[in-house]
């Protein structure tokens, strides 16, 4: 499955924002909106490697890859094309 970032936002929607809206930008860092703590890393993470079967090493548990809906998105891509070659 390919990750959107429409997919992604509705996720953070229905499981961080509790139904509202998502009022930011997909570019804005999670952390520096408080929104997803540890815990939440770890539901993302799982929602993550189930819906788009990847595999997230503990190394790669870092802003550049979590930290906000691109960012994710990138990060998603690259694993599925990793997984390819």
């Amino acid at each position: 499955m390919t990750i959107t970032t429409e997919a992604l936002r509705e996720f953070i929607k229905d499981n961080f924002l509790f139904g509202r809206e998502p009022n930011f930008s997909n570019d804005e860092s999670f952390l520096d909106m408080g929104l997803i703590d540890s815990t939440g890393v770890l539901e993302l993470v799982g929602h993550l490697e189930r819906e788009y079967r990847i595999k997230i090493e503990d190394d790669e548990l870092v802003p550049d890859n979590l930290d906000s809906i691109n960012r994710i998105v990138e990060f998603v891509v690259s694993k599925q094309a990793a997984a390819w070659c």
